[in-house]
Order: C-alpha cells, then structure tokens, then sequence
C-alpha cells in the first residue's frame, strides 16, 4: 500500500502578487477614507462620554 498517494493532491502554492503602483487619485481616496475613519472614532468617543440620550419620559412600572 502507497498510503500517501490516494485522493485528492494539494496545488503547489502560487507566488504572492506584487503589490500594485498605487497612482496620486487612489493615494488621495485613501487619505480622504483614514481621515473619515478617524473623524468617526472621534464622535463615537465623544458620543460614549455623554449619558444615553432619552432618558426622560413616562416609566412604567409593572404594579398595578
């Protein structure tokens, strides 16, 4: 018995590609998208700061 020659064979790995030549409109996009990100971290830090908004209101209780 030639126990490792059944089945399936594995593909041989591909090479990694080279990563592309990104040109200045796709620099420009990403830089654009970070500074995004980074506003957006900034509000959710300041919204996490603040207590829950609605909390005034009518409470119900379960008593009857």
């Amino acid at each position: 018995m030639s126990g490792r020659e059944g089945g399936r064979k594995k593909p041989l790995k591909q090479p990694k590609k080279q990563a592309e030549e990104m040109g200045e409109e796709d620099k420009a996009s990403k830089r654009k998208q970070k500074e995004e990100q980074k506003k957006l971290e900034e509000l959710k830090a300041k919204a996490a700061g603040k207590g829950p908004l609605a909390t005034g209101g009518i409470k119900k209780s379960g008593k009857k």
